[in-house]
């Protein structure tokens, strides 16, 4: 994983992300993203300090200059791996099949948008 191109694909792949979600946060189009994945084009330094800034990495990441990226949420991941009970979640959805862990992801995500429904129906 040395190019920036494959630096955006992984950390996106790590939030989970879709190409289409990244792509409207930035305000660009999904072949413009795909592109910048691909290697195909290279982002302005703008660019790059955005995507940057969305992902909460540094532009040192994305461009090479080290190997480790730091994330605002690595101390409550670091916290939640240290739980005993979540460490038991993780483990159960390590060892389920690829069906069960689609569907545990999915479910997920229809929890995260009711929540973000609800929250949104609190500030109207």
């Amino acid at each position: 994983m040395n190019t920036l191109g494959e630096r955006m694909r992984h950390i996106r792949k790590v939030h989970a992300y879709t190409q289409t979600r990244v792509a409207q946060a930035l305000g660009m189009s999904n072949v413009q993203l795909s592109r910048y994945e691909s290697g195909e084009r290279k982002p302005e330094p703008e660019m790059i300090k955005a995507i940057a800034s969305f992902y909460e990495v540094s532009t040192d990441y994305l461009l090479g200059t080290i190997d480790a990226y730091t994330h605002k949420d690595d101390t409550a991941i670091d916290k939640a791996l240290n739980d005993p009970e979540l460490g038991l979640w993780f483990k159960d959805i390590q060892d389920a099949s690829p069906e069960r862990q689609e569907e545990l992801k999915q479910f997920w995500e229809f929890i995260k948008t009711k929540e973000k429904d609800r929250k949104s129906g609190d500030k109207q």
